[in-house]
């Protein structure tokens, strides 16, 4: 019996070529320009803000909320070429709060951001970005010489920093490195990790790069029954056109059919149906370049109507937000969730999913520990938009359950004992 040495491969017939994963040569696949390799690897590897899904691959955008894109069936973001229908009960506009986000997080990774309805003003109050330097500064120290100093075992002591003896061994990185004498402004550094999705601050402004960083779509006024949406589609479609192939765009719609921006015309469901039509037709047609995130207000356009019933089969996804009324917060304490604490904020309302964009077959929908089917509630603060399982406290007179948070952690050693 013959015995061959350990990580050493396995020599093939002769001729024979070794073959990539993408099924070329591996010559024939250095040969290629990176607009020949597939669409998910360049688009996850050169597009600012797009990863593949976890789930199947297809590529996918961040709604600036993390919680939210954690609801988004599994695939942690919005897939390109889905819309996300967000409807809101009451005076409240905490949807209002998701479409900024969205904007500000297609502004921050450089997307065509497209805004309809609504003037300059509207894009001078996006949150701005929260700077990571406190965090930096808190761990620099920490990936010192200093850190040799702390007490491990000492089987790791000879070990030193992780991957400092491995790296000559390893494949250098594909990151362009040649020499520049200052990079353009707005562009990001090599050496920094690519970000996803941003915190950000609603009492801080975003500084928009340039002036045509967003793109405010108007509305026509109109006469009669004539409808004001086919040049919002026009106007969506140039810039389509005239952009890059590889360009992403967000349409961002607030308050649609809400009579402060949109003529009475626009609720006729000829009108409205067919405009949410012709958005999906975009879609279908650029399904890895559009999202679109539309808010509705229910207070006036509830959801037992056919036109909201249809206008939600024409989207994607659906979700509803229930603002809870203002009476609760000057009465007890009813919205405190069942594992929050002193210093968690109170939740602000009830988050319904009616509708998720992309359901695969390998399956899809709560994660996070929202699984399907739990009560899941919304919480805004001054720093982030944060949806969490709900449940009730216990009740007042369930003297027990309100003395077992509290006496948890104080067995003594006679109720340990045996």
């Amino acid at each position: 019996m013959s015995f061959r040495k350990r990580n050493v491969g396995i020599s093939g017939p002769p001729g024979r070529v070794p073959v990539s994963a993408s099924g070329l040569s591996l010559d024939a696949a250095e040969d290629l320009p990176r607009s020949k390799l597939s669409q998910s690897e360049a688009g996850s590897a050169t597009l600012p803000g797009v990863r593949p899904s976890p789930v199947d691959g297809r590529l996918t955008t961040s709604s600036g909320t993390q919680s939210l894109d954690s609801l988004l069936a599994g695939h942690a973001g919005l897939a390109l070429g889905c819309s996300i229908l967000l409807e809101e009960t009451g005076t409240t506009d905490y949807a209002g709060t998701l479409l900024r986000y969205y904007a500000a997080e297609g502004v921050v990774q450089e997307h065509h951001v497209h805004v309809v309805g609504m003037g300059e003003q509207w894009g001078r109050e996006l949150p701005g970005v929260i700077a990571s330097s406190n965090s930096e500064k808190r761990d620099g120290p920490q990936t010192t010489e200093g850190k040799e100093k702390m007490k491990i075992a000492w089987r790791y002591e000879r070990l030193g920093e992780f991957g400092r003896g491995t790296s000559s061994l390893r494949a250098p990185p594909l990151v362009d490195r040649r020499p520049s004498s200052s990079p353009p402004a707005g562009s990001r550094q090599l050496d920094e990790p690519a970000i996803f999705c941003h915190s950000f601050d609603l009492t801080k402004r975003l500084t928009l790069p340039n002036p045509t960083a967003i793109n405010f779509i108007p509305v026509r006024p109109v006469q009669g029954p004539t409808s004001p949406f086919p040049s919002i589609i026009q106007a969506l479609s140039q810039r389509l056109s005239s952009s890059k192939s590889d360009s992403i765009h967000r349409l961002v719609i607030p308050t649609l059919l809400s009579p402060a921006f949109y003529p009475p015309s626009s609720s006729n469901p000829e009108n409205i149906l067919q405009f949410l039509h012709s958005l999906r037709a975009l879609l279908r047609q650029h399904p890895t370049r559009l999202t679109v995130i539309i808010s509705l207000p229910l207070t006036l356009y509830p959801r037992s109507t056919g036109l909201v019933c249809w206008m939600e089969l024409l989207s994607d996804g659906v979700i509803e937000l229930v603002p809870f009324p203002h009476t609760i917060d000057t009465g007890p304490s009813l919205t405190t969730s069942g594992a929050a604490t002193a210093e968690e904020e109170k939740p602000q309302g009830m988050i319904k999913v009616h509708r998720l964009p992309i359901f695969h077959e390998r399956g899809g929908g709560g994660t996070g520990g929202a699984g399907v089917g739990d009560d899941l509630a919304f919480t805004v603060s001054r720093r982030k938009f944060v949806i969490k399982p709900f449940s009730l406290p216990p009740v007042e007179g369930d003297t027990e359950a309100q003395k077992g948070d509290v006496e948890i952690g104080k067995a003594t050693k006679v109720d340990i004992d045996f």
